[in-house]
Parts: structure tokens; sequence; C-alpha cells
């Protein structure tokens, strides 16, 4: 067997454009599927699975391992830069989708079978709308209750808000009182037995990162996500040590030893790795071995399209420190036209069964794909009130 292309296909879905790799053989009709979407960089993705499919035409793709050693090792760079590290991953998550294939099972059941019966969802408020989850101010605490009371509704046991203004690398008392007022608005709302996380987007400073902790911290926080700039292991070690809260973090780093230095540090409690950009589900398993060992629970970050969430899901299945799922279900009307799932999902507890179809479970409506063709994503930008460039 062997591969003869390895194709993108590109569907824009306002925020993001879902990047669609598609790995297909010399078998008739056998293909694989993976997710390569990164936001802002979608002709830098196209392009690099375009060049590391050079590696790869001709080759046995169920050679996965040896495959990534070549994604990630040949010509000189290696793979751990966000656009090569995502392209690696789409190719990945459609390599194992072909072992699926091949043998019959879903991915879990290459990698020892699911350690559990079923993975509970949470979701972001307003169901992954984009002006809902990034837009809505700070100052309307109101508003982020009944986008709680909302969510509750639809089934969730768990959300997300963005309840953390971005802020210069010291402000004083009053986004902090902000903060604090949605999130105890949420927590008013929909009572104890529901998980709250917020995601502060690594907009603080460390210093700023740390007065939102503790502001928060009588809150009762499933986590807290991104506190502070991902790349102050210091901050966020330091951020972790001043609160009970669970500290969360992992996503915008691409390879297992940016991992190694994270748990070193001891800086958080919830890795988030995102498996679509830390080199799929190869990396994913060894980072995912590494947390075990620091006794790091799991809660990949997954805020992309349909393939992405379901590589989460079999991912979540065969992990044993694996919390929740991160899902977004209300960002385009027309989401489950282009890709057909087979895990089984109740609405009315928002928790998945597992997939029983061989690989990844996935099918892509190519043809639905091609209504949406690439349109430049939704441009953000954040400028403090001094006009000075802020985080995201």
């Amino acid at each position: 067997m062997k591969i003869v292309a390895i194709e993108t296909l590109v569907c824009h879905a306002r925020m993001r454009n879902w990047v669609f790799v598609k790995v297909v053989t010399d078998q008739d009709g056998l293909v694989g599927w993976g997710e390569a979407t990164l936001e802002w960089h979608t002709r830098g993705i196209t392009g690099a699975v375009e060049d590391l499919a050079q590696l790869l035409i001709g080759e046995d793709p169920t050679r996965v391992e040896f495959l990534w050693q070549m994604m990630w090792r040949q010509h000189f760079w290696h793979g751990q830069g966000v656009v090569r590290a995502t392209a690696i991953a789409g190719i990945d998550l459609a390599l194992w989708d072909i072992v699926g294939k091949v043998h019959g099972v879903p991915c879990h059941e290459l990698w020892g079978g699911p350690v559990r019966d079923f993975i509970r969802l949470y979701c972001h408020l307003g169901g992954g709308n984009m002006d809902t989850f990034y837009n809505t101010p700070v100052d309307e605490a109101r508003r982020f209750a009944e986008l709680a009371e909302q969510a509750v509704a639809e089934g969730f046991t768990a959300f997300k808000a963005m309840a953390v203004p971005p802020t210069m690398p010291l402000e004083g008392l009053k986004p902090i009182m902000m903060a604090e007022r949605c999130v105890s608005a949420m927590r008013n709302a929909v009572g104890e037995g529901i998980d709250i996380m917020v995601d502060c987007h690594a907009r603080p400073s460390p210093a700023m990162g740390r007065q939102f902790a503790q502001a928060l911290d009588p809150l009762g926080l499933y986590f807290l996500e991104e506190p502070c700039w991902p790349e102050s292991l210091d901050g966020l070690a330091a951020i972790k040590q001043s609160v009970s809260t669970p500290i969360a973090t992992g996503e915008r780093l691409t390879h297992l030893a940016a991992f190694r230095d994270l748990f070193a540090a001891q800086a958080c409690d919830v890795c988030q790795l995102d498996i679509t950009h830390c080199g799929g589900f190869s990396e994913a398993r060894r980072i995912a071995a590494l947390a075990e060992a620091h006794r790091v629970a799991l809660a990949p970050h997954n805020p992309q399209g349909p393939v992405s969430t379901a590589a989460s899901l079999e991912f979540g299945f065969s992990q044993p420190s694996y919390l929740i799922c991160e899902s977004v279900h209300a960002d385009v009307p027309w989401r489950a036209d282009v890709v057909q799932e087979s895990y089984q999902l109740d609405k009315t507890t928002r928790t998945v069964k597992r997939n029983r179809k061989p690989g990844l479970g996935v099918s892509i409506n190519e043809a639905e794909v091609r209504k949406h063709p690439f349109q430049q994503e939704v441009l953000q930008r954040v400028f403090y009130q001094d006009g000075s460039v802020g985080d995201w």
C-alpha cells in the first residue's frame, strides 16, 4: 500500500477556515481524514502540507511513526514551529484514520482500547458563536449570566467564558472587579452543581494574572485557563502556587520538550495540548504519557472544526487522565452538513459514547465543503487605551 496524494480542503467557517487534510492511498476508496486548522495562517498551512507531502508520496501510510519522524526531522528544520507542527498534525491524524480502517477498528482501539464509557463535553458561552464568546463586554455581567443559563438549558454541565478583559502589564482594580462580577453573576445563575471555566486567553501579564486568579479563587472555578503569557513559565508557576483554583495551559505549545519544561516548572494542573497543533496523535500520546508521570490532567484545546473534535474524543477514550472535551456546536449553522461523525451524542446530558466505526469514524462531504471556499478570517485586533498593541 502506498500514499499517492495528500490534499487540503479549505472550508470557511467565519472565524476560522477549517483545513481538512486528505491522504489518498492506492487502495480503491481508502483515504484518511485529518484536520490542520490554524486561524489566520490558512495559506501557510496549505503550503506546509504541500511541502511535507513531497516526503511522503510513495510511502506506506501504515508506518505512522516512521512517517512522523520524517516530517519532524527531515530538511534541517525540526517541526516545532506552529505552522509546521499543525501541518504534521493534520497528516498524522489522517494516517491514523487509515490504520484504523485497515484493521477495521476505531483509533482508540489501536492504543489499548477504551478506558471510559463516556466523555463529558463543555461548551463556550454562546455555543461557539464568535461575537457572543469573544465580544460580550465584561461590564455586562447580567449578559454573562443569561448565556450561562442558556448553556445549562442546552444540557451542558460545564461551560467556559471569556470573563477577563485585555489589560496592560499593570492596571488598577477596575478590570479585576469586572471579571469578579461576571463570574459571580454566572455562579449565582447556575448554582454550585455546574462547572465554570474562565479563559484569560493569555491576555494578562504574570502580575495581572495573579490578581485575576486570586480575585476569582473563592468562586470555585473548574479551572482558570492561560492566566498569563505562555512564555512565562515562572509566572504561571507563581500563579498556580498562589491559589487553589486549578490552572490550565498548553494550547500554544507544539512539541514534547515544551511540555517537559512546563511540567518541570510545576506550572499547571491541567494540560491543554491541542492535538491539531502539537503534531497529531503521535506526539500527543507522548505528551499524555509525560503528563501522567507528573499527575497532570488532560483537557485538550479544541475550538476548531468537526474532525478535530472527533480526534479529541478518540484520544480521550484512550487516555486515563482525560477530563473533559471542549466542544463547539453553534459556530456555523451548517456544521453537521460538512462532516458526518459516528460518536453518539446525548444532547440531554452533553455526553458522548464512543465511536465504533473504523479510524476517526468521520466522513467529509466534499461537495458541501466547496460551498464554503476560503475567505479571509475575521481579523481580531486589541489596542489599549493609550493606543499600544495588546494581546487578543
